[in-house]
């Protein structure tokens, strides 16, 4: 009776280090979110104040803070995301492309910058993400501000908006 008890003990501590596990993996259910074009346009204004990202279980995740409430964005897939101005390419790494465009300049009414990254190739530190693999300044011009997130593949993806701030989450997985 002794060593059944044992074994029943030993089956629920496996049982038990691998719930939590298939648990995570259960949490990130298959999204349908899409990978098509995502848009609002609620007109330009406010400014972007910072940019951000962050990890999330199941996504990662772009924040861009503006000091305009509902801000508008235009987000899809391409094959290349260009520099405003010169039409150059943006080197991304990533085996997808997000174009990401705020509907809210870098600069005041007086063009006095409210947001320069410390280094336009990398505006954020992404390292580590499991869907991430760049993001990148693509400039700032006649309202809007562009950047370019490399992406490990074609994934879904959502945009809204929270107070003052434009919210771009790409899953993991399909």
């Amino acid at each position: 009776m002794r060593k059944f008890a044992l074994a029943v003990a030993a089956a629920l501590m496996v049982t038990a280090v691998v719930m939590p596990a298939s648990a995570g993996a259960a949490a990130c259910a298959p999204v349908d979110w899409g990978s098509g074009l995502k848009t609002v346009f609620t007109g330009s204004g406010g400014v972007v104040t910072n940019i951000r990202s962050g990890q999330h279980e199941c996504f990662d995740r772009l924040v861009i803070d503006t000091r305009l409430t509902d801000g508008g964005y235009w987000v899809r897939y391409t094959d290349e995301v260009t520099y405003v101005g010169s039409g150059e390419p943006v080197p991304l790494r990533g085996g997808a492309k997000l174009f990401v465009m705020a509907y809210s300049p870098s600069y005041d009414e007086h063009f006095v910058p409210t947001y320069e990254p410390a280094n336009p190739a990398e505006v954020a530190d992404v390292t580590g993400y499991r869907t991430f693999r760049q993001l990148a300044w693509a400039g700032s011009w006649e309202g809007t501000t562009d950047l370019g997130l490399g992406v490990r593949a074609r994934l879904p993806f959502r945009v809204f908006t929270l107070t003052d701030r434009i919210v771009v989450d790409v899953a993991h997985q399909w």
